[in-house]
């Protein structure tokens, strides 16, 4: 496997997320190429890479990991599939950035640790919020002190619902809102504190929108309590209309800050017959609405991406890794469970025979 130039990427998986993936190599092309894209689903691999110029398409991904070339895989399908996915290609000898939520289980998590470990590879982990610009600020300042000893941190990601239809199906997603997008706000907390050990978890949950489409939860409440004393509130919806709502508030005894992540970078526009593309999420560009520019750039995907294979080439240490993504998962587990209790969950915490997070909500139903 080379030692310089570009690290040659494989992306699994052809829908939303992968596309992103692809436009955020593209963004940042000096320090890695995707050469190759893998998907079972008809034409979907191809359209991928006539859109980015990948040169080669698998439709089985362990054929893409039989490339000796490819160093690299970022992992985009659906959750249940992302721990044997991650095995194999830490066997195969590449360096893996697996999508959120990690996995399903505890179990899981640690299998695909251990595996990168044991073939001496990297695993991690695409939360982005870690390098989302407007974020990396407030925890540059909240670091410098300028808001004396933070307290309480939020973090809110409110739209209509995902994108790809495996994420209503729960035996492939494990769950609703809270494992797609509260996974988000459990790192963020986590890491815009230091990482402090999470003591306890407590969440609230319904389907108040979508039980037509799925078992899992389309709203979420989540109460976090660190070693500290600090608390992290995270707020996730799939029933927000209008496009996509994401903030952070951060609280501390000489100061706060707050940061909403697409008002600051749209231009509030009108238009009677409307136009094509606005943000993430948007039914509609006709009347008011709040177009934004370099979107991904103000996600933090391409600089996520960038620093991956930064890592792979020994130029950096990852910021986010399979551990910070098994802890995310422990709480994703403690907070659907405290859904079912109406109580306080406290860490460490490790259900036994458990297959589906969301199953610790559900108790036996299906």
């Amino acid at each position: 496997m080379a030692s310089k130039g570009k690290v040659k990427v494989g992306i699994i998986g052809s829908g939303f997320e992968a596309d992103i993936h692809a436009a955020s190599f593209r963004i940042m092309p000096d320090e890695a190429e995707v050469v190759a894209v893998a998907s079972p689903t008809p034409g979907n691999a191809e359209s991928l890479a006539r859109r980015y110029e990948i040169p080669r398409v698998f439709l089985d991904y362990r054929a893409m990991l039989a490339e000796p070339d490819i160093e690299m895989v970022t992992i985009t399908a659906p959750n249940a599939l992302h721990a044997r996915m991650t095995i194999d290609a830490a066997a195969a000898g590449k360096h893996v950035v697996c999508e959120k939520p990690l996995c399903m289980t505890l179990e899981e998590a640690d299998a695909m640790i251990e595996a990168c470990r044991h073939h001496g590879v990297l695993l991690m982990y695409a939360e982005e919020l870690f390098f989302t610009p407007k974020y990396v600020q407030a925890k540059r300042m909240a670091d410098e002190g300028a808001f004396g000893r933070v307290h309480l941190v939020k973090q809110s990601e409110k739209h209509s619902g995902p994108h790809g239809d495996w994420f209503w199906d729960v035996s492939k997603s494990g769950g609703g809102v809270f494992m797609d997008m509260g996974c988000h706000g459990i790192a963020f907390c986590y890491w815009f504190l230091g990482r402090p050990a999470i003591q306890g978890v407590y969440c609230q949950m319904s389907t108040q929108v979508h039980g037509d489409k799925t078992r899992g939860e389309d709203e979420c409440l989540c109460i976090l309590t660190f070693e500290g004393g600090a608390v992290g509130l995270i707020e996730n919806s799939w029933t927000r209309l209008g496009g996509m709502d994401d903030r952070v508030e951060v609280y501390g005894s000489a100061g706060l800050t707050l940061a909403n992540l697409h008002m600051g970078n749209s231009l509030p526009t009108y238009s009677e017959p409307g136009y094509g593309y606005a943000v993430e999420k948007a039914p509609s560009t006709k009347g008011w609405s709040y177009p934004v520019f370099e979107e991904l750039w103000n996600y933090g995907f391409p600089q996520e991406m960038h620093h991956f294979a930064r890592c792979v080439r020994g130029k950096e240490s990852p910021i986010a890794t399979g551990e910070d993504g098994r802890i995310v998962q422990e709480v994703l587990l403690a907070g659907y469970r405290s859904a079912r209790m109406g109580a306080r969950v406290d860490l460490p915490y490790r259900p036994a025979g458990i297959k589906r997070p969301i199953d610790l909500w559900l108790g036996g139903e299906n």
